[in-house]
């Protein structure tokens, strides 16, 4: 691979320069995605406000969604809106809750006009390609792996409330994205699959940023080289770069999906125009991709197979190393070395799912690798998961289900459950080779506080099934003939029977069904004039999850209970988090009862501050080095919030869509420097005066008090919000602002 610094020319499609051409003066409005996100703005060209022309929500996030909006006065749905049941679909944890909130969800689709897709049908993002992508059209979801730019739509995951913007006629809101240009050339060796691909793009540029909150654009004469989807494969995993969204140019085999699908009016030629700036480039050849695995517990994390093979002690030392020093549990150590059994690594489980393994080409060529053989009787097991029912009919008709069932493969529904820790959780020090999207730690739904841990390391559908034909050693597939998959037939039957399509339709006298489970968010004041935050868990980590922030897993099925959710807050990376933060919201219910005056004395002697119960408030906040990277969920903050929390404060945060998160519900984002950043510890208050006075006033730069015991030091946060955020945050969170309009 290699980079070309902005800003970088692409003249008719097939030329990458640095050198400006004639006639380059308005070639920045000639990439796709300016294209289609000028068509979606009511804004101004710098300052966008982005209309979406559908959205889509699962099982997790669909009820705080619509509770949200209903808040808000929501009549009707104005625009197409998917309610998937992809990741609760097993109803396996807390009784009839996760039952509830399908029954919930369904209920406002009727109400309010959605179309609901039942559960086992269809994991989100597959449905989404499958019935509502477009070429030039904009889809919004809430989950981070809203990418369907290979289908010409540019997608965006992003938490609930901005779902909610929308859903009561409000824009989203950026910045003018930069656009960075990934040129495709050559084709992919025999054996070489998307994951492969992906892989190999994100452990290049996700450790720097290269493309944070930048637009991807796919262009270049190896496109032609990918079926559809082949570059499905490759576009979800784009989310894991944390770029900001992707576009692809479309062409005989986009056609050729859409004609598949029965919408061949929803495909049109997309291309940059004949002279098209970008600010920067990568140049991917793709022969040059072999097959990868991305260890534990990043998908940045990644080697060819061959070089792990030729290493493997020594990396998985390393591996090991670096996360039992991240784990707070000194009892518990990895031991992934043992898996290196005479020279060679074994591993305990296989298993091909989601929106990025379960499309039909990856399962159809595990199922040719695989026919006529044994996955063994050892402990290795291989679970498969077609993306969709439509997917699931094909491959059974064509004899590809069949040949999973014979070689001893287990065949599910549709599910995301392996993906987040809620379905094949392997065993104690287990490592399972997975294709979906993400290994996070404890994301396969190990529980550290129990005394538990396993990983998950992520391969392609094709290296799962050589190393599923060799009994669990891990191999690459292009150590072996394989086979192309065979010829797709969609047939969306099983949606035509089982799918409510209610947009357009609503029925306002219909009620919504509420389970006992599903709670109104409580009560949230607005930004007070001073604020008084004390420190009440640090994270050194150089970047943490959103999956650390609030666990997957079994606790997902809580999500429609905000107090009952955040008791889980941060519970795998600071098991005290919740008490020191309940702690300090009961100083904040003293003072609104005005039984705190000590404290605020005390501080106020100390800092020479002024601070009256009447203009004061008391929470907490967390300090990590860079936040947010992964999942969109809307949780990540809003736990923090329901539990007193009023900022964060970071070196800088892993994606927008986190820090969205933060000022949707009324967190204060603010930045630090590295000196600032080391004097923070649990238990040190920081005391901001006149803090609601100096976001009014649109202050960047935030002088505080830090207390730790008697010592006070002057330090100074950066805060830096946009117009539109600004009265969110003033308000205390979006329902409040929305409550106030």
């Amino acid at each position: 691979m290699k980079r070309i610094a902005g800003p970088v020319y692409l003249l008719n499609g097939r030329t990458v320069t640095e050198q400006k051409p004639p006639l380059a003066n308005d070639a920045r409005n000639g990439t796709m995605a300016w294209k289609i996100l000028s068509a979606h703005n009511k804004g101004s060209d710098e300052n966008m406000a982005i209309t979406f022309d559908a959205m889509a929500s699962h099982d997790i996030t669909y009820v705080g969604i619509i509770q949200t909006a209903r808040a808000s006065a929501l009549k009707e749905f104005p625009m197409p809106y998917v309610l998937t049941n992809c990741h609760n679909t097993l109803c396996a944890v807390g009784g009839t809750i996760n039952e509830d909130d399908h029954m919930f969800g369904l209920s406002a689709a009727k109400k309010y006009g959605g179309i609901f897709v039942p559960g086992h049908q269809a994991v989100i993002h597959q449905y989404m390609r499958e019935m509502h992508a477009k070429c030039g059209a904009m889809i919004l979801g809430s989950d981070s792996h809203t990418r369907y730019g290979a289908l010409g739509t540019m997608a965006v995951g992003e938490g609930g409330p901005e779902l909610v913007k929308q859903l009561l006629g409000r824009t989203y809101d950026i910045s003018r994205p930069e656009v960075v240009l990934i040129y495709l050339e050559g084709a992919p060796q025999n054996g070489v699959g998307p994951q492969d691909i992906a892989l190999s793009l994100v452990k290049e540029v996700f450790a720097d940023g290269f493309v944070k909150n930048r637009v991807m654009e796919f262009a270049g004469p190896g496109v032609a080289a990918l079926s559809a989807d082949f570059r499905n494969g490759i576009d979800v995993m784009t989310t894991e770069t944390t770029c900001l969204s992707s576009i692809w140019i479309t062409d005989e085999n986009t056609k050729k999906w859409y004609d598949q699908h029965g919408r061949p009016q929803d495909y049109s030629p997309l291309a940059p125009d004949a002279v098209a700036q970008y600010d920067a480039a990568l140049v991917v050849d793709l022969s040059a991709i072999r097959p990868m695995i991305a260890l534990p517990f990043h998908p940045s994390n990644a080697y060819t197979i061959e070089e792990f093979n030729h290493d493997a002690l020594d990396i998985l030392a390393e591996v090991e190393k670096k996360t039992n020093t991240a784990m707070d549990a000194p009892q518990l150590h990895f031991d992934l070395r043992s898996k290196v059994h005479n020279g060679k690594v074994l591993v305990d489980q296989g298993v091909i799912a989601g929106c990025s393994g379960g499309t039909f080409e990856n399962v159809s060529i595990a199922a040719q690798m695989l026919n006529g053989r044994s996955i063994g009787e050892g402990a290795f097991g291989l679970s498969v998961y077609p993306a969709s029912q439509p997917v699931f009919l094909e491959l059974s008709k064509n004899g590809d289900i069949t040949s999973l069932l014979q070689c001893g493969a287990v065949v599910r529904s549709a599910f995301c459950g392996p993906c987040f820790g809620a379905g094949d959780v392997p065993a104690h020090q287990g490592l399972s080779i997975r294709h979906t999207t993400r290994n996070f730690p404890n994301r396969e739904g190990s529980k550290p506080g129990n005394g538990q841990l396993a990983a998950v390391a992520l391969m392609d559908a094709r290296s799962i099934a050589a190393t599923a034909l060799n009994g669990g050693i891990l191999t690459a597939a292009t150590e072996i003939d394989v086979p192309q998959p065979q010829e797709y037939h969609f047939d969306h039957t099983p949606y035509q029977n089982r799918v409510y399509q209610g947009f357009g339709h609503p029925h306002p006298e219909d009620e919504l069904k509420f389970g006992p489970n599903i709670v109104d968010w409580p009560a949230m004041q607005p930004l007070p004039e001073n604020l008084v935050l004390e420190v009440v868990s640090v994270i050194r980590d150089a970047v943490t999850t959103t999956d650390e922030l609030i666990p997957s897993g079994e606790t997902s099925s809580y999500r429609s209970n905000p107090l009952g959710l955040a008791e889980f807050t941060l519970s795998r990376k600071d098991p005290h988090y919740v008490a020191r933060s309940k702690a300090v919201r009961a100083l904040e219910e003293a003072r609104k009862a005005g039984e705190n005056v000590s404290l605020l004395q005390e501080l106020s002697a100390q800092t020479g501050a002024t601070l009256q119960e009447s203009d004061t408030g008391i929470g907490s906040v967390v300090f990590a080095n860079k936040p947010g990277d992964g999942s969109a969920r809307e949780q990540a903050a809003s736990c923090q919030k329901v539990l007193g929390g009023w900022a964060n404060i970071a070196l800088e945060y892993a994606t927008k869509r986190y820090r969205s998160n933060l000022v949707n519900w009324g967190m204060l984002p603010f930045q630090c420097d590295p000196e600032t950043a080391q004097r923070l510890c649990v238990g040190a208050r920081l005391v901001l005066s006149g803090i609601r006075g100096a976001l009014i006033a649109g202050e960047t730069q935030i002088q505080a008090k830090l207390v730790q015991g008697t010592e006070v030091t002057d330090v100074v946060l950066a805060l830096r919000v946009s117009e539109t955020e600004k009265p969110i945050l003033l308000a205390g969170c979006l329902i409040n602002y929305y409550a106030e309009k």
